[in-house]
């Protein structure tokens, strides 16, 4: 807490701080974060290692709060890197902010492969269009059938749901919103897009990304099911992190096995109308 509000003190004479902690460690700061920081409109960049399942650094190490938690404050951008390149690019990004402060949040473990975007849409990311060269719904005029919106270090998991759900004939765009806080403006109108949005983020589903694309999609009058898939709201199991995400059905099978049920149920429902 205490060095949280030092860096309030120097972004007040005019420096740029960067205060580097583990995701799960911001909690203890959160109200330093909004009263000595957003409250002033500060430019402080906070870096969260650790973010999302940490897995044998134990239950309180887990980084499955901070999405949820800073959600509620004014002003503060978030981004969510998905891969090596994209935490250099953002953090670039991040400390050109002067008057809001941002995060950076990235997790724990070995370095993969950077995951190239195909194309952009708003600010956002499109790591895999529903049909290809094109990113307006299939070439009929039919909407593509899922949006899903990664989030984070996710990105490769999601494109192999999207590629088990090809599979079965469902198709899918898959894209990266990069900061997800606030909402991209595009998002609403690229779900319109689809028949169904799906959100998967290594975080809380309790006020999370996904809750809060939600709301963004109801506020711009697109109503859509969207399935949220993220960490429940309990303490996780000691254990490694491919063992918690399996334990949680945070996998690439079991994510594509539901959607693939709803996409099932919704042309049931549509061949009985």
């Amino acid at each position: 807490q205490h060095a949280v509000t030092s860096a309030a003190g120097l972004a007040t004479g005019g420096l740029h701080p960067v205060f580097a902690v583990y995701a799960t460690f911001l909690n203890r700061a959160f109200d330093q974060v909004l009263m000595d920081v957003a409250l002033h409109k500060l430019g402080v960049t906070f870096v969260l290692d650790r973010s999302g399942v940490t897995g044998t650094d134990g239950a309180s190490h887990n980084g499955m709060w901070d999405m949820s938690i800073l959600q509620v404050v004014p002003g503060l951008r978030l981004a969510a890197p998905r891969d090596a390149d994209q935490v250099r690019a953002q953090l670039r990004e991040a400390v050109e902010v002067k008057d809001a402060p941002t995060v950076v949040r990235y997790s724990k473990g070995s370095v993969g492969e950077a995951v190239p975007a195909v194309a952009t849409v708003g600010g956002m990311d499109v790591l895999r269009a529903a049909v290809p060269d094109s990113l307006g719904g299939a070439e009929d005029g039919r909407r593509a059938d899922v949006l899903i919106v990664s989030v984070g270090a996710l990105a490769p998991m999601c494109l192999e749901v999207a590629d088990l759900l090809a599979a079965q004939g469902i198709s899918s765009t898959v894209v990266d919103p990069r900061w997800v806080k606030p909402v991209d403006p595009a998002l609403p109108g690229l779900a319109a897009e689809h028949r169904v949005v799906v959100t998967v983020e290594d975080n809380g589903r309790v006020g999370g990304v996904g809750a809060t694309i939600a709301q963004a999609l109801r506020d711009a009058d697109v109503d859509l099911p969207l399935r949220d898939f993220g960490i429940p709201q309990q303490f996780l199991d000691h254990a490694s992190r491919p063992e918690i995400l399996a334990e949680i059905g945070l996998t690439a099978p079991d994510i594509a096995r539901q959607v693939t049920a709803l996409v099932s149920r919704l042309d049931v429902a549509t061949v009985e109308a």
